[in-house]
């Protein structure tokens, strides 16, 4: 299982990563593996501010829906085109092309509040 270093992960198994003011986010390795086969990702908050916390989206998997958390405060910019054809990117490259959105962050303070990957791995037990 992969905990890349250069990203924030959130408690919701979000992952950030910080470009200047903008943020790509997606799922981690360890919640594309828990949900298993992803098969529709469905977000349709382009273009709103959302609190930390709130959902941005949802994603579908053979077994089960998750709702998808806003892991900091921000606009969402863009959503990842990619995957409306290839869901299946998210459990092959959760942080590469398998990023889900693309956020300006309005509270740089909350990445203080995310976790490092040594955090993230203690936290699901790794």
């Amino acid at each position: 299982m992969n905990f890349p270093e250069n990203l924030k992960y959130s408690s919701d198994h979000e992952w950030v990563k910080v470009e200047g003011n903008e943020a790509y986010v997606g799922i981690t390795d360890f919640a594309q593996e828990e949900l298993g086969d992803i098969v529709f990702i469905d977000v349709s908050t382009e273009g709103e501010t959302l609190e930390q916390g709130e959902v941005f989206g949802s994603v579908e998997a053979v077994k089960t829906v998750s709702d998808l958390m806003m892991p900091v405060s921000g606009e969402v910019l863009e959503v990842n085109a990619e995957i409306d054809d290839a869901p299946e990117l998210v459990n092959k490259d959760p942080y590469g092309k398998g990023w889900i959105i693309k956020v300006t962050i309005v509270n740089p303070e909350e990445l203080d509040g995310l976790m490092s990957a040594a955090d993230y791995k203690e936290f699901i037990g790794k």
